[in-house]
């Protein structure tokens, strides 16, 4: 009996999250990320003492600089438009380096990964959130489709301390509207993104303009592949 019971109210869980979850990433689909679990973690973690900061006003893709987005995807996820949510040659070669060299795992994680990870979960380092966050890499896949996925990341990524979104750190870092910033600027904000608590664009050029120069070269290489409409 008390199996049956276990079982019964197993599957009410499952079932309830199943569409609760389906039910909120639909609704995403339309409506602004205002407000994220990173976001309300982070303030946590500063104590309260350092307000969110984001624009109030929900930016659509088309009006970002497509040298912004394109900087964005060349530097954090090239193959962006052709995989599925989950780069599986970018993880092949992860394998293999730490196979043959014993090198330390390094991220594969693409867009639709980290939009997941930061719309849905806490970011904690837990295979737990990772399989949720796998979860939800699929859903906005099927049902966002790629541009609202990277309209939602270029909104809602950490940019600095209690800064989020590209809008709020091109106000922020260059004084200007994110429909304006060059491939350059674009550039030395994009390779920030992987650490954007301890780099901002002027540490980048102070301190990683080598890497700054290599991105820049890349896009120019593969302008013909910036942001349009696939």
């Amino acid at each position: 009996m008390w199996k049956r019971v276990l079982e019964i109210t197993l599957l009410g869980f499952s079932t309830a999250f199943l569409l609760l979850s389906i039910g909120v990433v639909v609704w995403y689909k339309y409506r602004p990320v205002n407000t994220t679990p990173l976001m309300l973690k982070r303030s946590w973690e500063y104590g309260y003492t350092l307000p969110i900061s984001h624009k109030e006003t929900w930016i659509t893709l088309s009006d970002f600089s497509p040298e912004l987005v394109h900087a964005v995807i060349q530097s954090e996820d090239a193959r962006f438009w052709q995989h599925n949510g989950f780069d599986y040659e970018e993880i092949s070669k992860m394998l293999e380096q730490h196979k043959n060299n014993g090198t330390i795992w390094r991220g594969c994680s693409t867009l639709s990964q980290q939009t997941a990870k930061n719309v849905f979960t806490l970011g904690s380092n837990t295979y737990f959130r990772k399989a949720i966050e796998a979860y939800f890499t699929v859903l906005i896949e099927v049902i966002w489709g790629k541009e609202r996925i990277l309209e939602v990341y270029l909104n809602i990524a950490e940019t600095g301390a209690g800064l989020y979104g590209l809008p709020a750190a091109c106000r922020t870092y260059y004084h200007k509207d994110v429909g304006k910033v060059n491939l350059k600027e674009a550039c030395a904000l994009a390779i920030c993104l992987p650490n954007p608590i301890h780099r901002d664009p002027q540490w980048a050029y102070t301190q990683d303009a080598y890497h700054i120069e290599q991105l820049y070269e890349r896009c120019l290489c593969n302008y013909n592949l910036k942001y349009t409409l696939p």
